[in-house]
């Protein structure tokens, strides 16, 4: 009986799982895909050239489309080479060239007008609205376009300047203010006891909004700082108040002096708090 359980132990046993005339088993051969990025130094597989790559394309061969890869040499000379399997060794070792992947731009950020808001991807002018921002001066304009003026030009909205503030009252009758037609006007030198607080305690109109600064000149709400000096200079009341700072800062001409205070104003950030402020209240007002 323990012979034949020895026996059919070792008939159940695969005597032929190891045949050396049975076909063997190939395993497939992995070969690492590398993007052809330029510059990268590869060898055909035969041997026989080797070089950067210096381009990626595609040809028309018996009229399929094949991606192509071109290689340069130290010599100079080019090749232009199908990108199939294997077709390339790469410090020795064979691999399959690819086409590198698009590169994809990222989203461009939005732009930053200079009073730091959000530009309008379509910032063509509008039309002009009926309503208006007053300024007292040629130079107040000039300060508010630099800063405001993108936003300003989105909005339809109109900078005008009234040569001062003396016959604001005057201005504001024969403007008409109303509804779609509101005034906002920018006055320097805005503070208690000053004539300008005198003359804006007349304007009696909701569709009216008066705002300001405490700044002699407009001149003065660019900082010191981004003119490159350390502080404005004082100026004594029985000066013009221009031709003193001139004086101080040895100036010729009050316009040579206007030249750089403009042009030391790049962003909102070259001005003055209250300034910003009043200029930003005037434009939520008008296109309110």
């Amino acid at each position: 009986m323990d012979r034949y359980n020895s026996v059919d132990r070792y008939n159940s046993v695969d005597r032929y799982s190891q045949d050396v005339l049975s076909a063997p088993v190939r395993r497939r051969r992995v070969v690492a895909e590398i993007a052809a990025e330029l510059g990268l130094v590869v060898e055909s597989a035969d041997g026989r050239f080797c070089g950067a790559v210096v381009e990626t394309g595609h040809a028309v061969d018996a009229g399929e489309r094949r991606e192509t890869v071109t290689l340069e040499d130290r010599n100079g000379r080019r090749r232009v080479f199908a990108l199939l399997p294997a077709a390339f060794l790469l410090e020795g070792v064979a691999v399959t060239l690819v086409r590198p992947a698009a590169v994809v731009a990222p989203p461009a950020r939005p732009r930053r007008t200079a009073s730091g808001s959000f530009a309008v991807a379509d910032d063509r002018a509008k039309v002009a609205r009926g309503s208006r921002i007053w300024v007292e001066g040629v130079h107040d304009a000039a300060l508010v376009e630099r800063i405001w003026g993108d936003d300003l030009r989105v909005e339809g909205v109109v900078v005008e300047p009234l040569d001062g503030i003396d016959l604001l009252a005057d201005a504001v009758r024969a403007f008409r203010p109303g509804p779609g037609r509101r005034v906002g006007v920018l006055v320097d030198h805005l503070v208690a006891g000053s004539k300008e607080t005198r003359i804006v305690a007349e304007i009696r109109n909701r569709h009216v909004l008066v705002t300001g600064h405490p700044y002699v000149d407009i001149w003065q709400a660019v900082k010191p700082s981004s003119l490159g000096i350390e502080r404005w200079p004082e100026v004594p009341r029985n000066i013009n108040w221009k031709d003193g700072i001139c004086a101080a800062l040895d100036v010729a001409e009050p316009r040579d002096m206007w030249r750089r205070v403009l042009g030391s104003v790049n962003s909102f950030a070259d001005v003055e708090v209250p300034l910003l402020r009043a200029v930003e209240e005037l434009i939520d007002f008008v296109t309110g």
